[in-house]
């Protein structure tokens, strides 16, 4: 569920003159399985606020620099998509306490950067917030060159919905049983 969505929406990366838009083309998304068939839910909306110290953020990231100082990333339960299936997408949102909860977020506490083959692996600590539950998470991302001087983040990570309060939906009386554990996947595409 984490950061379950497909980025369209702008988010500005605020450094000194040095604006940064998160590329239409990035996508975040979660997959799991069900005692009948796997699924993958996407949404339309990220809102974010990330701030960099100086300008070239990304340059100054891929040389190793903590050049980031705020990131606060936001999804709107409501733009949840769920195979394109209306009833999923009702459970879905059902499951992750939409109405009395209807965001989940993200809030970057620190970060480590170490080189890697193509740019650098980094270890993102922070809180994520599901279901009114929040909880301490560390993030392992790949940050990879990106078009126009841009910074790619791309990773994975393992969540179980009870770690965050959260009961799988099941629908047919209990035949169809989605698995607590899920997949949350991210590449982002942040351009000057």
């Amino acid at each position: 569920m984490g950061l379950a969505l497909a980025g369209f929406a702008t988010v500005a990366w605020s450094g000194i003159g040095n604006p940064v838009i998160l590329s239409p083309t990035s996508q975040l998304w979660v997959e799991g399985k069900s005692t009948i068939k796997d699924w993958k839910c996407t949404a339309d909306t990220l809102q974010a606020a990330i701030e960099a110290q100086n300008t070239e953020p990304a340059t100054k990231v891929l040389a190793g620099e903590k050049a980031i100082s705020t990131v606060e990333l936001t999804i709107p339960v409501e733009k949840l998509n769920c195979n394109n299936n209306g009833t999923m997408n009702e459970h879905m949102k059902k499951a992750l306490k939409a109405k009395e909860n209807p965001v989940i977020a993200f809030h970057l506490v620190s970060y480590e950067l170490a080189p890697a083959e193509n740019g650098r692996e980094g270890s993102l600590t922070g809180t994520l917030r599901i279901g009114g539950v929040e909880k301490p998470v560390v993030l392992s991302v790949e940050m990879l060159p990106g078009t126009e001087g841009g910074l790619r983040v791309k990773g994975t990570q393992l969540l179980k919905m009870s770690d965050f309060g959260l009961k799988p939906p099941s629908l047919m009386l209990g035949t169809m049983k989605v698995k607590d554990q899920v997949t949350v996947g991210f590449d982002l595409l942040l351009n000057k």
